[in-house]
């Protein structure tokens, strides 16, 4: 499986756990820091905590290894590194303040994902 099909199925699996406003986005040309991100959002800290648990339990299937991570324990914005892919999980209060979408979105690179979000449960 390449990257970007792995980043698919693992938003694929954050939208099934009841994430909100999934974004990947292709970054290897504006930073080093990694290949892709991929950024989501939880109603409340126990379900931003969850949401990482999927990811670390996902990638662990896949046989990606973690390489750091930064902000479990509050589970406002949570980052999880997986080296090419920068995983941000956070309550969607903070996610409004930091809007990263607007640092890190050139209008061409975001990751088409296999789920349409405007649809409500």
């Amino acid at each position: 499986m390449n990257d970007l099909d792995l980043i698919r199925k693992l938003a694929v699996r954050l939208y099934e756990k009841k994430a909100e406003d999934i974004t990947a986005l292709n970054v290897g040309h504006l930073t080093v820091l990694c290949e892709q991100m991929l950024i989501a959002s939880g109603r409340s800290a126990a379900q931003v905590s969850s949401l990482c648990d999927t990811v670390d339990e996902f990638m662990n299937e896949n046989r990606v290894p973690l390489r750091r991570s930064e902000g479990l324990r509050e589970a406002r914005w949570a980052v999880l590194d997986y080296g090419f892919l920068l995983v941000h999980i956070f309550h969607r209060d903070d996610r409004a303040f930091y809007d990263l979408e607007r640092l890190w979105t050139d209008g061409e690179n975001r990751i088409d994902l296999p789920f349409d979000q405007t649809v409500p449960d």
